[in-house]
């Protein structure tokens, strides 16, 4: 990987450098090397919340395919992948064809894929030897897959009302689970399903409670293989998946798809992350930090800093300050600075009794880290001196 003027953050009018040996340097994100904004991964934060998921899943007998959309970082998949990870969740086949690219040797597709371009391909490469898997919730899908031929290994998906995708019925499930299994070239996999869009435990509860029911319902038909893959879990309700799809373990594969996890937050999955509920369990820690710099103080109790929707971001709350470093480098806290809203490429801040000046740099945390990754190429891996350790590369 090559850091030049194209990387965002990085500062290099004229040289160009390969990461590893720029990394291998070490530089501060201080030393001139840098311009601002800038998003930075902590290192010892993303190594700690690693091995907590991969700890966490091994203690409740589920293995673990983190949802890669997340990052689409291959340094961090890899680190995944080497800390236990069973495979790797996408929501597209266009991720897909980036994960089979990279090497990564088991996926799963948490999507129906319709299109029949995308579809020859699995099929041309599940029948290489790639094991991949995507969901339908539609026999309208299942005929899409089946005019392939295959092979192509599904997973029927259970949704709930007003959510995603996935059939609203266990009746539903049934009948696409059956078209699948009598379909020539697809093979019914197992049962997957999503519940990170209920608001409340007793629903979450409630919903995955169905998909056990299904997925003992479909047994009891002879519709599913000997071990079937049952899969759900996002990174706000984990704790009720591994507690409520457990009495399937004796008889299923159970796999847990939380992708936030790996970094983590300052906002939306601070507050609603499972270690809440369940500290002892945890915790994870806040990974991601995006270092921008005052540029304006144009009136009492307004500051002007130079980040915006390009760089941070906003749509499951907006950055959190975390610090002030000052042109000398010394740090006060951020005390009475709040974000009020976001343009393209400036932050608004109430500053109340803050004194802020131009040139002060402020670190941010964020909320949502699924919509932070994909505004960066290239992304710096600190320790925590704020030295680089390691340069990441994304693909969006």
């Amino acid at each position: 990987m090559t850091v030049d003027w194209r990387s965002k953050g990085f500062w290099a009018p004229e040289q160009a450098w390969d990461a590893a040996r720029f990394a291998a340097e070490q530089p501060s994100i201080f030393g001139g090397a840098f311009t601002w904004p800038l998003l930075v991964v902590r290192r010892a934060a993303v190594e700690a919340n690693i091995a907590t998921m991969a700890a966490y899943c091994q203690r409740h007998g589920f293995d673990f395919a983190p949802h890669a959309k997340t990052t689409m970082a291959p340094g961090l998949l890899e680190a995944q992948l080497a800390a236990g990870a069973w495979g790797m969740t996408v929501a597209t086949p266009n991720q897909a064809l980036v994960l089979r690219r990279l090497g990564v040797e088991r996926v799963l597709i948490a999507n129906e894929v319709l299109d029949p371009t995308a579809l020859a391909w699995l099929a041309g490469e599940s029948a290489a030897g790639w094991e991949v898997y995507f969901q339908v919730d539609s026999v309208a899908g299942v005929r899409a897959a089946a005019a392939t031929g295959g092979p192509l290994r599904i997973l029927v998906e259970l949704g709930h009302p007003g959510g995603r995708t996935g059939v609203r019925t266990l009746d539903e499930l049934e009948d696409v689970a059956r078209a699948v299994a009598d379909t020539p070239g697809l093979e019914l996999a197992g049962v997957t399903g999503y519940e990170g869009q209920l608001a409340t435990a007793g629903e979450v509860d409630e919903y995955l409670d169905r998909l056990a029911g299904g997925v003992e319902r479909l047994a009891a038909a002879g519709l599913l293989p000997e071990r079937p893959i049952v899969s759900a879990g996002g990174s706000a309700w984990f704790d009720r998946v591994t507690d409520r799809l457990t009495r399937l373990a004796a008889q299923a594969r159970l796999v847990l798809r939380s992708g936030a996890t790996v970094t983590h937050d300052d906002g939306f999955y601070r507050e609603r992350t499972p270690f809440v509920r369940v500290p002892g369990e945890g915790p994870l820690a806040a990974a991601l930090e995006i270092w921008a710099q005052v540029i304006s103080t144009p009136e009492p109790g307004l500051a002007i800093a130079g980040m915006g929707k390009r760089d941070a971001p906003f749509d499951e709350g907006l950055p959190v300050p975390l610090e002030v470093r000052g042109a000398d480098g010394t740090v006060r806290p951020t005390d009475g600075i709040v974000v009020t809203k976001l343009n393209d490429h400036h932050t608004y801040l109430a500053v109340d009794a803050a004194d802020l000046v131009p040139g002060d740099l402020i670190r941010f945390g964020i909320s949502h880290p699924c919509t932070a990754f994909d505004k960066w190429r290239t992304i710096p891996v600190v320790d925590e001196d704020r030295r680089v350790v390691d340069v990441l590369e994304t693909y969006f």
